[in-house]
């Protein structure tokens, strides 16, 4: 087996220290950074996502999953930005305003990263306003906006409308989700992509930057 694969099937079963150590033994042994990153890392989270999506693994097996990851990612980063790789695109992701629910978000970004995806994670409760400066400062292709209440899902009309009021709509893919959202109500308040789950949103994202 290929030190790669053995990255990939370690990363699925959680093995954040073996990752890590996989990771720089293939460094010394001369592999490319990108192809640590694609044919190790990412391939190991892409089986994760794929399986999430069929219900064969559970939330807490893609946790332990995306924390082997990021012990692999803590070896790569730096030597990603010295070879020159670059993420294939920029997410701004966070929870409406007013809305304090984040596993769900959390899985969407850990999916997203592990295709490749650069995240930048506002956390909850966070303002339209925040979205929109945020997106124009990191220069994101995409906001992505989870809520949880039907309460607060009304908010993320309210970051379609500051988009427009900061003449960025054009620029930016609005992403939305979360239990009580859906496409009829992604379509009436004018954002672009609705994902049912997780791993979809991923997929989605990816092909935003195709």
């Amino acid at each position: 087996m290929s030190i790669l694969n053995e990255i990939s099937q370690n990363l699925q079963q959680g093995k954040a220290k073996v990752v890590k150590e996989l990771v720089q033994k293939a460094i010394d042994e001369g592999f490319e950074v990108k192809q640590i990153l694609e044919e190790g890392l990412l391939a190991g989270m892409s089986v994760i996502g794929e399986k999430f999506k069929n219900n064969e693994v559970y939330v807490p097996d893609v946790l332990i999953a995306a924390r082997a990851m990021n012990a692999g990612m803590e070896i790569l980063k730096p030597l990603l930005v010295t070879s020159g790789v670059k993420a294939k695109g920029t997410v701004v992701i966070g929870t409406v305003k007013g809305d304090l629910h984040d596993i769900g978000k959390n899985l969407v970004r850990m999916m997203m990263e592990g295709q490749g995806l650069e995240v930048i994670d506002l956390g909850i409760d966070v303002p339209a306003e925040k979205f929109v400066s945020s997106a124009i400062e990191h220069n994101a292709g995409i906001i992505a906006c989870s809520a949880l209440l039907t309460t607060t899902m009304g908010e993320m009309k309210n970051v379609v409308e500051e988009a427009k009021k900061q003449g960025i709509r054009d620029k930016v893919t609005i992403m939305v989700g979360g239990a009580p959202v859906n496409e009829k109500f992604c379509e009436s308040i004018g954002a672009d992509i609705y994902a049912p789950d997780a791993a979809s949103a991923a997929e989605e994202a990816v092909k935003v930057f195709a």
